[in-house]
């Protein structure tokens, strides 16, 4: 009997989206009764490249939407109807968005105004404030009225949307698919030989890695963050910083001012993943105000600083293994400053494992398709965090 495999658009337009997506995109490959079609939008072009070239995943449908210096509305409509007239000429049986980007928002609401079944991965978060982050908070929240699947990545984000009148049978708990990424990558055994980090497996002292972009964070809070930055490098001798610039030029300009002149704080360009698993994997200690970097940070045993007010993500503040700092320079200064004078501290934020996954939600995701497009009897087993002893 032959089998017939339904069409399973999967949506990407950023890096992060690219990463996370990754291994579903693998592992929808191997099941036999779904056909993954990949679609960028290319919103993150350079750095979207970039991760499909490390994962080895070729875009089915490439619609390139970036222009300079374009607004959140323009990039929106631009991917909405681009990705609007892909699925209209292809006909996935069901589409996969990931997080809450542009590109997500604009795929979910195209697959739902075509009737298509929408699957959304990482449902649920929330921070509370509609205006942090911006604008994912509210990308984030219309995504969830527009899904028929909601693939939470925590028991925590499943409860947020069962506050929010989410059916339950239409959720499921699956873990991130960062974590599937992650180990994947660290099969691999990255390192840093050969590539500009390389001088670090040398370097005889303590590396806080550091990564800054989201928007509500340019201006002041920016300048706050780099001060903090500052004091610490003057106070801990051994303190070497990486930072990874994002490609903004207004984070670029404003960080190479209040920080390049820093003999011990090396600021370069954004690497490809591999070689930035292989850098957080040597670091003592992340400052970050990234998503995805606060659910990685943990499985590699890294305590991180969320520089952030809020954020949608607490399962790592509640299970001990992240801090949340804010972008204000006394606390980020005294938060890095107790965990690098303060083995014991260190040790505890440190030791705690990964809240976020287990390296199966992207087995879980696909299970889940298979239920609801009724190809399987029974739902996948829900991911549960089991904090280390």
């Amino acid at each position: 009997m032959v089998t017939i495999a339904l069409t399973v658009a999967v949506i990407l337009g950023t890096r992060p989206e690219a990463i996370k997506l990754a291994p579903v995109y693998e592992e929808l490959r191997r099941r036999e009764d779904l056909q993954p079609l990949l679609m960028a939008t290319g919103q993150h072009r350079e750095m979207l490249e970039q991760v499909c070239q490390v994962f080895e995943i070729t875009p089915d449908v490439s619609l390139d939407i970036m222009q300079h210096d374009q607004t959140l509305g323009q990039i929106v409509s631009r991917a909405f109807s681009g990705l609007e007239e892909a699925l209209q000429e292809c006909r996935p049986d069901a589409l996969l968005v990931q997080g809450d980007t542009a590109t997500t928002f604009s795929g979910a609401l195209a697959g739902f105004f075509n009737q298509i079944c929408v699957g959304h991965i990482e449902a649920g978060l929330r921070s509370g404030d509609r205006h942090s982050p911006f604008p994912e908070e509210v990308f984030r929240r219309m995504v969830g009225v527009a899904a028929d699947i909601h693939l939470a990545a925590t028991h925590r984000a499943k409860q947020n949307l069962l506050r929010e009148g989410v059916g339950a049978g239409s959720i499921f708990v699956t873990g991130n698919t960062v974590i599937d990424a992650l180990l994947t990558t660290l099969e691999r055994k990255p390192t840093l030989g050969g590539t500009e980090f390389e001088w670090l497996d040398d370097l005889d002292g303590r590396v806080l890695l550091v990564t800054a972009h989201r928007r509500e964070n340019l201006g002041v809070p920016l300048t706050r963050i780099c001060n903090g930055i500052s004091r610490l490098v003057e106070r801990f001798e051994d303190l070497h910083v990486v930072f990874p610039m994002h490609l903004n030029p207004k984070v670029r300009s404003a960080v190479t001012e209040l920080l390049g002149g820093h003999d011990r704080v090396r600021l370069c360009e954004p690497a490809d993943y591999v070689t930035f698993v292989g850098l957080m994997n040597r670091s003592d200690l992340i400052l970050t105000d990234s998503g995805g970097i606060q659910e990685e940070a943990p499985a590699l045993g890294v305590p991180v600083l969320v520089a952030r007010d809020t954020t949608e993500r607490p399962e790592g503040i509640d299970a001990g293994v992240a801090r949340l700092v804010g972008t204000d320079s006394d606390a980020i200064y005294e938060a890095g400053a107790e965990l690098l004078s303060n083995p014991s501290a260190y040790a505890r934020m440190a030791g705690g494992g990964s809240p976020y996954g287990d390296g199966h939600a992207s087995e879980r995701i696909c299970d889940a398709l298979e239920y609801v497009l009724e190809l399987r009897d029974t739902p996948p087993e829900e991911f549960r965090y089991e904090p280390q002893k």
